[in-house]
């Protein structure tokens, strides 16, 4: 397949006058493609670019309220986000800023987000707090894709979660995982690409392993970890849309397609000030990421995301058809 470089600046630019052609104000249209550059930069265009038509093409069909401005309410630590059936980021963004304050001021800060979309990259929505001194760990249900453990069919999402705590050298610690045995992303890729995928990353709808992303998307994902993966799906069900009042993974329609109602889905940030604690959290921190980095072949989790994010930070490159696709969207 044909590709071609773009810069970042170029890349969000594009992206965000694509979303503008779609009826989104510009305000709202640039935290989203910065969302999806960055995950270009890190590696994982599953997250990326590719989204960008899935976006444009749902705005347009009103799947996505383009022009949906975050609500936020508080309640002590609590701060609730109405997303208004709008894509997720500026969302998030909102809830962020908000929960940096609070955690600030009582120590602790949780943040519920509602009625919203994509999360994007988890680990996206915990480094601010991390780069800023705190300790976040989020959480965010999608559509149905993975059974519960000794079931045949779907009612869990891949449902990610990401952690981040500050570290006195360098970035931050960023851990991004998703509990599926791999983002339901890179079997969509697969199949646009018409490849096969890896054996273990998916069952086919009679809940047979197979290498046919076609099946795979028809069928379920594979949980990681066995029942304890599937079990934590179903943990973060609960935390994200049983607490925001939004639709679990199994009412929720397809991030893929213009087809149906909004997903409807929810996310959870939960923020904590490490000196609200025992003194010290950050030189604690330090002796456990040196006794890790003292192993040969060892490495910190998100090491090699940012590495890759630093290698990206004047070019990425994209498929052509993909950038032809976003130029068309941008002119309208």
């Amino acid at each position: 397949m044909t590709s071609t470089q773009i810069t970042p600046d170029a890349a969000r630019k594009l992206v965000t006058q694509a979303f503008v052609a779609a009826c989104m104000p510009e305000n709202l249209a640039r935290p989203a493609a910065h969302a999806l550059v960055l995950a270009e930069q890190e590696g994982l265009p599953s997250h990326g670019l590719a989204r960008a038509p899935f976006y444009a093409a749902q705005m347009r069909a009103g799947k996505i309220v383009a022009d949906a401005t975050p609500v936020l309410t508080r309640d002590g630590a609590v701060i609730r986000v109405d997303a208004g059936f709008g894509l997720a980021f500026a969302a998030i963004d909102a809830g962020a800023h908000a929960a940096r304050e609070v955690a600030r001021d009582l120590g602790v800060a949780v943040v519920s987000v509602t009625h919203s979309h994509h999360f994007g990259v988890a680990g996206h929505a915990v480094e601010p707090f991390a780069r800023a001194g705190l300790i976040a760990l989020a959480m965010a249900n999608t559509p149905a894709a993975m059974a519960p453990w000794g079931g045949n069919r779907a009612l869990y999402g891949t449902n990610p979660v990401a952690f981040a705590c500050p570290r006195t050298l360098g970035d931050p610690l960023v851990i991004d995982l998703s509990l599926s045995h791999v983002a339901r992303g890179k079997v969509m890729l697969a199949q646009k690409a018409g490849q096969p995928i890896p054996e273990g990353w998916a069952l086919a709808p009679d809940g047979s392993p197979t290498t046919d992303a076609d099946a795979a998307m028809a069928g379920t994902m594979v949980p990681s970890g066995g029942a304890k993966g599937a079990a934590l799906a179903l943990m973060v069900e609960l935390l994200t849309a049983g607490l925001a009042g939004a639709n679990f993974a199994f009412q929720a329609s397809s991030l893929f397609d213009d087809k149906g109602p909004a997903p409807d889905l929810a996310h959870f940030i939960l923020v904590l000030d490490p000196a609200r604690f025992a003194p010290g959290f950050a030189e604690r921190a330090e002796t456990m990421f040196a006794a890790i980095a003292a192993q040969d072949g060892a490495r910190l989790p998100g090491s090699r995301r940012m590495t890759q994010r630093a290698g990206r930070a004047e070019k990425i490159d994209i498929s052509q058809q993909l950038h032809d696709t976003l130029t068309g969207l941008a002119r309208g």
